[in-house]
């Protein structure tokens, strides 16, 4: 046992040797929180011991939420073709001077993770880990007022932040009068909401938001004034008054549209109506017709006696039915005139013919 005594300590002074190699001085800041679009300073300076003679190497590398390499420094070559190409440099231009830091630029909610820088200088190896958190800033916060804001009612100022990460929280204050927020305010620092009970025209000015993060902060403002109770009979009389006057307007309205449009319709129908109040004269060959036969019911009661200075239709000459189809325009039947005497002895009886007018008919 003693013989192995100078044996281990030979083999205690070499690991130590190695050990104490490279050593990573920045190992006091393990956590960084910074917000989207800024840049950050990821920290790993070292010193290199009289044994480190090998090949000089930085390395780094994110290990979570998924593994990749960031940037990697070798034999005074840089290689930054990445996942963060473009984004990422070497603090110093010659890392191998002892500062092995980089400049993230532009952050981006997915560069969260676990990052760890490697130095390695044979046969010194040594590892530093920084937990980078990346969040947003409270955006788009809004403020307003709900309820009614009438003297002894209950009211509530209402603040929240459309864009920001979790978890934002709320605080109002009073940025008039005496700027300290009412006695019966109660604040909810969760949800952005101020209660405000029986509130007085005391409460009355204008109130200031502050919706804050880890990496920032928003405010919002809204005027409170609160007014003594409005008339609401006469108001409720007033809107029924004028809904009646409205809807009597409208009705009116609808009524002359209505006659206007009754009266046009009508014009257009007289305008293209046919009047019938006189109706067509006959036909030549109905005319024709009722003509022979009236002399022909004359010839028959005609006496001796009475035949003077009336006129009788030769009957070969009664027109056809051609001519009672057609019958020729302004031609009139001329019978030949008979004594009296002679229609005596042709046992005629005499009677009275009524007028006729040029076209036939009976006046």
């Amino acid at each position: 046992m003693a013989s192995l005594l100078p044996f281990l300590w030979v083999v205690t002074f070499l690991c130590a040797d190695l050990t104490e190699g490279v050593t990573i001085t920045s190992t006091d800041q393990t956590t960084v929180t910074r917000a989207q679009g800024e840049k950050v300073r990821l920290p790993c300076t070292f010193t290199l011991a009289p044994a480190d003679e090998g090949t000089f190497e930085i390395e780094w590398n994110i290990l979570e939420p998924k593994e990749g390499e960031v940037i990697i420094y070798n034999t005074d070559r840089v290689y930054d073709q990445y996942r963060m190409m473009g984004r990422v440099q070497f603090v110093d231009q010659n890392p191998a001077s002892g500062d092995a830091s980089i400049d993230v630029l532009n952050l981006k909610l997915e560069d969260t993770g676990t990052y760890q820088c490697k130095v390695k200088k044979l046969p010194g190896v040594q590892t530093q880990r920084i937990q980078l958190t990346v969040l947003e800033k409270p955006a788009k916060t809004i403020c307003h007022i709900e309820g009614s804001q009438e003297i002894g009612t209950d009211l509530t100022l209402k603040c929240k932040s459309q864009e920001g990460s979790p978890v934002i929280s709320y605080s109002w204050t009073r940025t008039t009068g005496s700027q300290e927020l009412p006695a019966t305010a109660l604040l909810n620092a969760v949800t952005g909401d101020l209660l405000v009970k029986n509130a007085s025209q005391a409460y009355s000015g204008t109130y200031t938001c502050l919706s804050r993060n880890k990496v920032g902060i928003e405010e919002c403002s809204v005027l409170l004034t609160v007014t003594p109770p409005i008339d609401r009979a006469g108001t409720i009389a007033g809107a029924v008054i004028g809904t009646l006057l409205a809807l009597s307007l409208l009705a009116f309205l609808i009524f002359c549209c209505y006659k206007k449009r009754r009266e046009k319709k009508y014009e257009k129908e007289v305008h293209h109506d046919i009047r019938e109040d006189v109706p067509p004269p006959k036909s030549r060959a109905s005319t024709a017709r009722s003509y022979i036969g009236s002399n022909r019911s004359s010839l028959g009661s005609m006496s001796p006696s009475n035949m003077d200075g009336f006129t009788k239709t030769q009957y070969n000459k009664v027109p056809s039915e051609d001519f009672e189809r057609t019958p020729p325009q302004n031609q009139y039947f001329d019978p030949p005139k008979v004594a009296a005497p002679n229609l005596s002895r042709m046992g005629a009886i005499p009677v009275m013919i009524p007028a006729q007018s040029k076209d036939g008919s009976i006046v």
